[in-house]
């Protein structure tokens, strides 16, 4: 937000308050200041000429030569090369040793043979932006008035010994979005009340507008409020010079005298309003409504538009004239033609017109308000002063009445705090007469009980509704910079980590010691990402107002962002990678009664490339899924889980290579899962053979971990026993891990696999499996005799159970 202090000062006194120190203090009561500017700053000897006589360069096509009246006895001739220089205007005229922007000097010299005493200036070389100056002077020089005296500055004529106070407007503070707003805000911090001059409306009761004009609002949840007043016998023209001046160091450009005028409401109350070209509506009809399938509109930047369902629109009853809250259409715009204006004013869904805002990419000043908010207090007077602005410069009519469409109740926001609940918060040591003088510089009427503060807040400050934001109110006015500094207070307690913070970094330390580096990837990602390597059915949480299409939906599995990583890595020739990253997924249940997410503490893994480096002795050994399966049996067994974990076989995970994708369960409770990254995935992500793991981590940290029971070594010697099976390829090790454990007997300390083969002399769709079991009595030594008892009863169970036979 832009602020003129010269505008700000018809309001407040502000004759002993320099516009440095002004920005200070707003920036000490909570709307911080980015900068302020003057426009004049680095520009100098620049006067009002009037040109008396202008005749073509004798040697030049394009060039005039001028005679210029700029204050002195004499004329000074300049050559201009302005297309629209002409005898009788005045203009803007740098003098010789002047300085115009960009630091650059004029200086007396020829054009073309022919002396120059100086330049006649455009807007451009006063530093205006392109995008303020109007069009008509956009490619030439501007035109001064003509009751500028020749020789002053323009300076003062421009507005340009002004002081604009750039503020950065926090979205809860909308309110500042406009000179009224600032006005209060201002008067608060010195101890006044502003007195605005608004223009007094006069309507001629000869003619009602609802004769002119009907109008009727579809569904009074998109536009809680609406109306139009006619002004008639209207003659466009430029603006005057003060409202031409005040726009453009706004940053916006001026038009004409209507559109201007409601420019200069928007900035002045922070009402948006809209002016239509009544006989160009073709009807008497205004009618509010949602888009249909096939409409389209011609804005008024020139593009056709498709209307879609979502988007409020304005029609004259048949076909849409305007984009609510965001632009208007060319058809119904205000030219030099125009006689009878038709006068918008209203309140629209803010939802929708940022939908529309972002959907056709039309951010404009009308737009952000909409979204922010705006004095629903105001939204009539707003019109009301525009219409009497629009009689006074542009020689209208007012017609009697306003036609409205609908209109909303203001309800009465009532807050109370009391003065011990203040000192409290802000540490401070406040008196009822303090806190009193605030309120009433606030504007807030309020009624005291006790010593509780009864406060009604005006509807020009929406953002406050609860007892937090009073305090805040009354912090601010006070002055941060008085409250006082003290240290805290009462016992300290030393701090822990909880067990499960504990086991997190236990993890972290064990995935390190085997080689993986922890990645932190986006929450956010693409609706297909969140989707993939999903381990439970969930509704897709996706933001409302998403910065980009990538970053649109919180993610529900970590894979897939570790999977980015490791296409990050590989398109930089890193091609051996071992990642993990500990971050929470969310989950959401299709359940009205639950209006957030579920948040569930996941760690993922991913591994890609070599785990041993090629060297003059070592072959390179690429990672498969018994690497990332070790990982995971050493994370089980440093946190008591080793015996809890099973493994089983599944092809339910489409992302996944089918035959090396297992399910990894606590018991019989699925935790996560293991394998291979499905090929034609590993495709899409431009990655080669990668191999991922995800595991549920809160469901580990809810686990209860046995404790570790350190043993003494057995003084008596472990007895191994060798078992080959020709078993069916379809049986997997660990079925027949769970069969021998079950039946060796109390001894077994261990089972290791050591051997697996398939082919000759092996029948097809079997395969060979060794085991080495080793046994241990910590009482006493074993006999061959207790041995072959418990190796009798395992060969019984294999081949009972899997038809095993034992080689």
């Amino acid at each position: 937000m832009l602020v003129s202090y010269k505008w700000l000062s018809e309001y407040l006194d502000l004759s002993k308050i320099s516009a440095k120190e002004l920005s200070d203090q707003m920036s000490l009561t909570g709307i911080e200041v980015e900068g302020i500017e003057v426009p004049e700053e680095g520009l100098k000897k620049i006067v009002v000429g009037e040109v008396k006589e202008c005749i073509p360069h004798p040697n030049s096509d394009h060039l005039s030569i001028c005679q210029v009246d700029i204050g002195e006895e004499e004329l000074s001739q300049i050559v201009c090369g302005a297309p629209n220089v002409k005898t009788g205007i005045k203009v803007i005229v740098a003098l010789p040793g002047s300085r115009i922007t960009g630091n650059q000097k004029i200086k007396k010299g020829k054009m073309r043979g022919e002396v120059s005493n100086g330049m006649i200036c455009s807007l451009q070389e006063l530093g205006y932006s392109d995008s303020v100056i109007p069009k008509a002077y956009s490619e030439g020089i501007y035109y001064m008035p003509t009751e500028a005296v020749n020789g002053d500055d323009v300076f003062s004529y421009l507005d340009m010994d002004d002081h604009i106070i750039e503020l950065s407007i926090t979205p809860n503070r909308a309110d500042a979005l406009s000179m009224r707003g600032v006005a209060y805000e201002v008067g608060a911090i010195y101890r006044q009340t502003p007195e605005f001059n608004d223009a007094e409306l006069n309507e001629d009761t000869s003619e009602q507008a609802t004769d002119y004009i009907s109008v009727e609002v579809e569904d009074e949840k998109d536009v809680p409020a609406y109306q139009i007043r006619v002004i008639k016998d209207v003659k466009i023209a430029e603006s005057p010079l003060w409202l031409q001046t005040r726009l453009m160091n706004e940053g916006i450009r001026p038009i004409n005298n209507v559109v201007d005028i409601t420019n200069y409401i928007l900035l002045l109350f922070g009402q948006p309003l809209h002016a239509f070209d009544y006989d160009k509506l073709a009807s008497k009809t205004i009618l509010v409504r949602r888009g249909k399938a096939g409409e389209e509109i011609v804005t008024l930047d020139g593009e056709t538009r498709k209307v879609s369902e979502e988007t409020i629109v304005i029609t004259n009853g048949k076909v849409p004239v305007a984009l609510a809250g965001v632009m208007g259409g060319a058809d119904s715009e205000i030219s030099e033609e125009t006689t009878t204006v038709a006068l918008e004013s209203a309140l629209f869904d803010s939802l929708s017109v940022r939908r529309t805002s972002k959907e056709f990419n039309l951010r404009s000043e009308s737009s952000s308000r909409f979204e922010k908010g705006i004095n629903r207090a105001t939204i009539g007077e707003a019109g009301d002063v525009a219409a009497a602005m629009i009689a006074q410069l542009a020689g209208g009519t007012v017609v009697s009445g306003k036609v409205i469409g609908s209109e909303i109740a203001l309800e009465e926001v009532v807050v109370s705090v009391s003065i011990s609940r203040i000192n409290d918060y802000l540490g401070t040591e406040m008196d009822q007469a303090t806190v009193s003088e605030i309120f009433d510089t606030l504007g807030f009427a309020y009624t005291l009980a006790q010593e509780t503060f009864i406060v009604t807040v005006p509807p020009r400050r929406w953002d406050i509704t609860i007892e937090a934001d009073l305090i805040e109110e009354v912090a601010r006015i006070y002055g941060y910079d008085n409250l006082p500094s003290t240290l805290p207070k009462g016992e300290t307690v030393a701090g822990s980590l909880t067990t499960g913070q504990l086991l997190v970094r236990k993890i972290k330390s064990l995935l390190e010691g085997c080689g993986a580096s922890e990645a932190i990837s986006y929450a956010l990602t693409t609706e297909e990402k969140s989707r993939q390597f999903m381990m439970r059915e969930s509704l897709t949480t996706s933001l409302q107002w998403p910065m980009s299409e990538d970053r649109s939906v919180l993610r529900m599995n970590l894979i897939s962002g570790l999977l980015d990583d490791v296409a990050y890595n590989v398109a930089r020739k890193n091609n051996n990678i071992a990642l993990y990253e500990i971050g929470r997924v969310f989950y959401q249940d299709n359940d009205p009664k639950k209006d957030l997410p579920y948040e569930e503490n996941h760690l993922g893994i991913v591994l890609s490339g070599n785990e041993t480096v090629k060297d003059w002795q070592t072959k390179e050994t690429p990672v498969d899924f018994y690497t990332i399966k070790g990982m995971l049996d050493v994370l089980f067994d440093s946190v008591g889980l080793g015996d809890k974990i099973t493994y089983t076989a599944t092809k339910e995970h489409q992302e996944l290579h089918p035959g090396r994708t297992a399910l990894i369960k606590l018991g019989d409770t699925i935790i996560g899962f293991i394998g291979q990254v499905h090929p034609t995935v590993a495709k899409e992500y431009e990655i080669p053979e990668t191999y991922v793991a995800e595991l549920n981590l809160q469901a580990i940290i809810d686990a209860e971990n046995d404790a570790l029971v350190y043993q003494q070594v057995s003084k008596f010697p472990a007895i191994s026993r060798d078992i080959a099976l020709l078993v069916d390829e379809a049986v997997t090790s660990q079925e027949l891990v769970e069969i021998i454990s079950k039946h060796a007997g109390k001894y077994l300390r261990s089972i290791h696999l050591f051997d697996v083969y398939q082919g000759d002399n092996i029948a097809e769709g079997k395969k060979s499996m060794a085991y080495s079991l080793t046994f241990v009595n910590a009482e006493a030594t074993l006999v061959d005799e207790e041995i072959n008892q418990s190796m009798e009863k395992v060969e019984k169970a294999l081949v009972e159970h899997f038809d095993v036979t034992i080689r």
